[in-house]
Formats: structure tokens, sequence, C-alpha cells
């Protein structure tokens, strides 16, 4: 095209988002599930939340607005997602609470967790109990405890 000197353009049916960022990946979430509502789409249930399939989550667990939780993932008794994505194979033992959070595959997020505020783990990251997370980010393969605010964990 540059060599030609040529202009082209392509029609996206649809929508179309930069979601290069935590923040903004969030965002482009909650829009898709509104979109996904107005086309009175069944893979949205009531709170605004999207759940595989193969996902298994306690009766008693408030999870949305603006939640997808992956396939296989377990999400277990009192806990509370708001406004995060739980990737595929997670799980999420009783009473912790994720907000504003992503949460990647195949993490064990022990009990009585707190994870708030745009943080993003990694692959197989093992969040043990009472742990409080706070802006972090955690690379993959890594186990963590304790309270962490603002950091990167590598």
């Amino acid at each position: 095209m540059a060599v030609q000197q040529e202009l082209y353009q392509m029609e996206l049916p649809g929508y179309w988002m930069d979601i290069g960022q935590p923040a903004d990946y969030l965002r482009g979430q909650s829009m898709y599930i509104l979109s996904l509502i107005e086309r009175s789409s069944q893979l949205v249930t009531g709170n605004r939340v999207i759940v595989h399939e193969s996902a298994q989550v306690d009766p008693t667990a408030i999870i949305g607005p603006n939640v997808v939780i992956g396939e296989g993932c377990k999400i277990g008794a009192g806990v509370k997602v708001r406004n995060s994505t739980i990737m595929a194979k997670t799980t999420l033992k009783p009473y912790s609470m994720i907000c504003d959070s992503i949460i990647g595959w195949k993490n064990t997020i022990g009990s009585w967790v707190r994870i708030s505020d745009m943080t993003c783990t990694g692959e197989d990251v093992q969040v043990k109990d009472e742990t409080c997370l706070t802006r972090v980010k955690i690379l993959p393969h890594k186990g963590v405890e304790g309270i962490h605010i603002d950091t990167i964990i590598m």
C-alpha cells in the first residue's frame, strides 16, 4: 500500500477496542457484556455475568456485575467477584473477594484473600490464604502471601 501510495479501508462489522491495558480490557469486557444483553444473548446471566458452562460456582457466591468466569473454574462458597475476569481452570477458595482485576489461567486463590484495583496475575499463580493484593502485577508460576500494594512480583 505504501509503495503504491494508496489508502485502503476495511469495514469491521461489530465492535473493536484497544484492550492492551488491564483497565481497558475490563472496560471492553463490560461494553461487550452490555452489547450481548442488547442482543438478548443467552450467554449473559442476570447480573451481567458470563460463566463458562464447565465452571462450577457455589450458590452462595456473589458474582457480578461485569464478570467473566472461564472454562473449568471453581468458585467456592461465599466468594465475591465484581468487575473482573477469571481465566480458565482457576480455583477461588471460600470467602475471597476479587474486584476490578484479571486473574490468570490455572491460578489458585486461597481463602479469605482480597484482590483489588487492577491486580493482574499470570498463569499458575498460587495466592495463599489471607493475602491482600492491591494494584499488583504477578508474573507466572509464583506463590504469593502477605500484603502487597503497588508492586510487581517477578
